[in-house]
């Protein structure tokens, strides 16, 4: 189920590519048949730097489960962390 909404948001943070580490300064969420996951649809996460060109750019594929479950994870640990999160 392709919806072709792509949802963006401004990120603050580093990723590591092909290249090694670059800043981060946006990320896309959406839903799409994956370039490489063995799965029909997948939730399609782009952490990238426009800036820097087509190389800043960190792709990852996940089972709609799996996306669910890292959410749970992401927010189990900001609230673990407190005010050093905030």
């Amino acid at each position: 189920m392709c919806t072709y909404v792509t949802e963006k948001t401004a990120v603050d943070g580093s990723a590591k590519g092909a290249a090694g580490w670059f800043r981060l300064s946006h990320a896309l969420a959406y839903v799409d048949h994956p370039y490489h996951s063995p799965y029909e649809h997948t939730l399609n996460l782009d952490f990238i730097d426009p800036a820097a060109g087509p190389s800043a750019r960190v792709a990852v594929e996940l089972t709609p489960a799996s996306a669910r479950e890292l959410v749970r994870c992401i927010e189990s640990a900001l609230e673990a962390a407190g005010e050093a999160a905030r």
